[in-house]
């Protein structure tokens, strides 16, 4: 039986590459994948998983809107795909988190999301919550803290590197607005 699996970390974890290794291992063996990323995450370009160390793929991007199952089914028509494997998983909608798991539990299909657990406030995303709460499996992926600690939480800086505190839950940005760091370092830079 298919599973659903999560890949989570903090910004600058590796999730995009172990995304785009697991791509290259099923291609390696000759099955094929289907990629998919947010929309609203065109920092590599649009329809793009790339990763900070230069491995980049197209991918289909997705929106809110997107009927996730039906893009699935319809691409497995054409093609034979071993599994399907999702960047940026927390700009997933809760709907579309379970039609990932519909895919695993009755077409039989292997799904692995890799995404933020939380925010720059350090609370979840929707897509995240819900992966973390009926996925299979839970993989946490280890980024590094400016102390050398594991890091776990996404500080969003402005231009001259202070904590930013409030605004949207999504803004896209790579490592000029966001710090990855232990939750010790995290609460410290919000005190400020």
């Amino acid at each position: 039986m298919a599973k659903l699996y999560f890949y989570y970390a903090a910004m600058n974890a590796g999730k995009s590459t172990t995304l785009l290794q697991a791509a290259f291992n099923y291609a390696e063996r000759g099955m094929e994948t289907m990629l998919l990323t947010a929309a609203i995450d065109d920092r590599a370009g649009h329809g793009i998983v790339g990763s900070r160390i230069g491995l980049e793929a197209p991918a289909i991007p997705f929106t809110c809107e997107t009927d996730i199952a039906a893009l699935v089914r319809a691409e497995a028509q054409q093609r034979p795909l071993a599994a399907v494997l999702v960047d940026e998983a927390q700009f997933l909608t809760k709907a579309q988190v379970w039609q990932l798991a519909e895919l695993c539990d009755r077409d039989d299909m292997p799904v692995v999301a890799y995404g933020l657990r939380t925010d720059f406030r350090g609370e979840l995303f929707e897509g995240s919550a819900t992966l973390l709460g009926i996925a299979d499996s839970l993989t946490e992926l280890k980024a590094i803290c400016e102390c050398g600690r594991k890091a776990t939480m996404n500080l969003r800086v402005d231009a001259a590197g202070r904590a930013v505190r409030d605004g949207d839950q999504t803004e896209i940005g790579g490592n000029g607005r966001y710090i990855a760091l232990c939750r010790r370092h995290f609460s410290e830079r919000l005190r400020g």
